[in-house]
């Protein structure tokens, strides 16, 4: 049986990852994965 990995993403801490992970369960997904990240918080100078 093949395990299932899903990725949830919200741009700041401050917002809701509950109805993604919500979706991801009913999906069947086995591990999920969440980043509360903005991408404009990311060192740009390599």
């Amino acid at each position: 049986m093949e395990k299932k990995f899903g990725y949830v993403r919200v741009s700041t801490k401050e917002q809701n990852t509950a109805r993604q992970e919500e979706l991801m369960k009913s999906l069947g997904v086995d591990e999920v994965y969440i980043d509360r990240l903005s991408g404009r918080d990311t060192d740009s100078s390599l």
